[in-house]
């Protein structure tokens, strides 16, 4: 039995090591602020009109980078935001569940899920991010410490495509006081700035937090 045990133990480790365990779930991104502190960095925003639109190019934003390992952000986030995601030794998820919170969809192939940018990258190139290297871009396109990418459905990630909270919001009602949080979360840290449609659009979603 000592030995059985012994084996099982070492067999769970190594399977660990190899990330082919379950790993732990998280319901949401990092550090979404709450309705009072969004609502002092919604006020402290720039307002201005978009500009460079014409000279985005998402080459600019290099992603998806290395973050451990064998795993890209895609994959960190896959991992992050699923429940008992299985993945392979190359980091790649062979199974799990995953939640879309936009759109209030479940999924059991990572293939239906994309990763979004909550601001979209065009959308930061056109508030200030054409001003910056493209070092400080590709830190942005891979921000794991901000509420800044959340797996989500894959089609509903590209029908939102640039758009700002303006003219695109969750179909999920519930949630689209958390989205205007994590919105105005990377907005802030980042020093990009807003449209006034964007504010204001953002400002009524922030009245529907309890």
């Amino acid at each position: 039995m000592r030995v059985v045990t012994r084996l099982l133990a070492t067999v769970a480790t190594a399977a660990i090591a190899a990330g082919l365990l379950a790993s732990p779930a998280q319901a949401t991104p990092p550090n979404i602020p709450t309705k009072a502190t969004a609502q002092t960095e919604l006020n402290s925003l720039t307002v201005a009109a978009e500009a460079n639109a014409s000279t985005y190019d998402r080459d600019l934003f290099p992603h998806w980078i290395t973050i451990s390992g064998t795993c890209n952000t895609r994959e960190t986030v896959l991992k992050r935001d699923g429940s008992s995601v299985v993945v392979s030794s190359a980091c790649a998820a062979t199974s799990g569940s995953w939640y879309s919170p936009y759109d209030g969809a479940t999924w059991t192939a990572a293939s239906d899920l994309d990763i979004d940018h909550v601001v979209p990258l065009a959308e930061a190139w056109r508030s200030g991010a054409d001003a910056w290297t493209t070092a400080k871009r590709q830190l942005f396109a891979n921000d794991l410490t901000r509420p800044q990418l959340i797996a989500v459905t894959d089609n509903v990630n590209q029908s939102k495509s640039d758009q700002d909270p303006s003219t695109w919001q969750p179909s999920v009602s519930s949630y689209k006081c958390t989205y205007a949080r994590m919105w105005i979360a990377v907005k802030y840290y980042w020093a990009l700035k807003l449209q006034s449609t964007e504010k204001t659009a953002l400002q009524t979603m922030l009245n529907t937090c309890s």
